[in-house]
């Protein structure tokens, strides 16, 4: 059995971190909010936990608190940040209010040898971290000792090696700690004893033999339909399926009009004649554009766009007949985003129109193969199974498409607008040999207008913003630093070439505050 670890959150904005660097020490885990049920942790039979940070404080009388059982099970534990302060506080040591808080980069001064700290932080040394936290350890419950400090936290991190629980008031998950992957490498592996033997490849194999277990086995099996949205997370879905069940798939492609240029086309190309798996190709550009009419709120349009897509589902399933589930490219950060609509401590930024979309007079099962994996994951595992480099590495396309990349209403003019603009910044990336190092990048049509001088006359257009980031995982993000010829050059094309567009901002927010999306 793979060595699993189990993450409890608590609420922090960057769980999903701890979870991208575990998987990076080769150990799968899986994160669950803090109220999960004794049984349930047991039967998930970690081979270590790790408890999150979090925005409560445990001074506070209900603050979250772990399950007990998690200091009963006999494996190692580590909690950063919250996770040490209420691990601090519910194993006999006492934490405060500090005065003196710590946001931001801080460096921590290395007390004592330590098992996170092996090759890297030797006794005496001095070490860069990210900190966030408000609260401080004034009281080491019995069995611990200091193993850092810094100028805020007396007790920046602790150990008792006895039980070997370990704790962190630091973030050693988030990119401004510099060795912080290779401190939770030393407590997957060095103290937890993982075996490090979680890969893409063993992943297939497993994903594989799951789907046919959940659809059945040879020529009796069930039928599944797959929708083929364009992006990377349903391609590589509907792919591990088809290997897995053969021509018992049916992909159903619908083209809602709301799609990046060419993308239509390359989808039939690359699955009717690449992969020669059977396709449905149903053209329903005017009937998503009729249901989005006049609506402005962009929750509301990823409602409609997620119940229509379902609906044509029905269409479509029904008329292929005999279909018992459908396949869907639903991704871990999804999931995780979604827990919080149903109680878990995590706030919700945005809805996922593909995680308990289904209306409850649809009979079909879901599939759902990738939803244990994060984005990159999911393109490893899309080079895994032989899917074309460009299509694999193509750039991260939200679900709704277009429509939450133009605030306000849709209209089939704006559309056409910003989908030559998004094509022309594109292409002068991919000239400048940068598309690969941009996690993300697109044009925004906004509802604003301004005036300009085009042909010494005045115009009255539209204004375009273009986004690209960079980011390992979508869950913080940090915009591109473009040198400014380029970004000139493709606000010029833009104006020469589109007609509508009389001016270009560039957005040079990071996530967070801001999302990478606009809507």
């Amino acid at each position: 059995m793979t060595d699993r670890i189990l993450i409890l959150d608590f609420g922090s904005q960057v769980t999903q971190l701890i979870a991208r660097r575990v998987r990076e020490t080769g150990v799968y885990c899986e994160i669950h909010p803090y109220t999960i049920a004794d049984e349930r942790i047991i039967s998930f039979a970690p081979r270590a936990v790790i408890l999150s940070g979090g925005p409560a404080s445990t001074t506070a009388a209900l603050s979250p608190r772990a399950p007990d059982i998690v200091f009963r099970l006999g494996v190692p534990v580590l909690g950063i940040c919250y996770g040490v302060q209420t691990m601090c506080a519910q194993l006999g040591g006492r934490v405060t209010l500090c005065d003196h808080h710590e946001f931001g980069r801080a460096v921590i001064d290395v007390l004592d040898d330590c098992p996170l700290f092996d090759g890297l932080w030797p006794k005496g040394s001095h070490a860069p971290v990210w900190m966030s936290h408000g609260d401080r350890i004034d009281a080491l419950p019995p069995g611990f000792r200091a193993v850092a400090a810094s100028d805020a936290a007396p007790l920046a991190a602790i150990a008792d090696d006895a039980r070997r629980f370990y704790g962190v008031v630091f973030h050693p998950e988030v990119a401004h700690t510099p060795q912080g992957g290779a401190l939770l490498r030393n407590f997957t592996h060095r103290v937890a004893g993982c075996r490090g033997d979680w890969t893409m490849a063993a992943f297939r194999a497993q994903a594989t033999a799951r789907i046919r277990d959940q659809v059945g086995h040879g020529p009796g099996g069930g039928r599944v339909v797959c929708g083929l949205s364009g992006g990377v997370d349903s391609a590589v879905a509907a792919s591990l399926i088809h290997e897995a069940i053969g021509d018992r798939l049916t992909c159903i492609f619908v083209d809602t009009g709301l799609l990046r240029e060419g993308e239509a086309d390359e989808v039939v190309r690359l699955f009717r004649g690449h992969h020669n798996i059977a396709l449905v190709h149903r053209d329903t550009g005017a009937l998503f554009l009729a249901k989005l009419a006049g609506v402005t709120d962009p929750e509301e349009k990823r409602k409609i766009i997620g119940a229509t897509f379902i609906d044509v589902f029905e269409e479509e399933a029904h008329k292929i007949g005999g279909v018992e589930f459908l396949a869907q490219g639903t991704l871990y950060p999804d999931v995780i985003e979604s827990v919080s609509a149903t109680g878990g401590p995590s706030v919700t930024i945005k809805s996922h129109h593909n995680v308990g979309g289904l209306p409850a007079r649809m009979k079909l099962k879901l599939v759902e193969p990738l939803r244990e994996l994060f984005k990159d994951e999911v393109r490893e595992l899309g080079r895994e199974l032989g899917l074309p480099a460009q299509f694999v590495e193509r750039h991260p396309f939200p679900g709704p498409g277009l429509a939450i990349r133009i605030p306000g209403a849709v209209t089939a003019e704006k559309l056409a607008i910003l989908r030559r603009a998004d094509a022309i910044f594109l292409d002068e990336i991919r000239k400048a040999g940068l598309y690969n190092d941009i996690w993300q990048a697109f044009a925004v049509l906004l509802p604003v207008k301004s005036v300009g001088v085009m042909g010494d006359a005045r115009s009255y257009d539209f204004v375009c913003a273009l986004r690209a980031v960079t980011s390992t995982d979508g869950m913080t993000a940090d915009y591109y630093p473009f040198p400014h010829d380029i970004l000139g050059r493709a606000a010029t094309r833009i104006i020469n070439e589109v007609r509508g567009i009389n001016r270009v901002v560039y957005d040079i927010t990071s996530k967070p505050p801001g999302t990478i999306e606009w809507e």
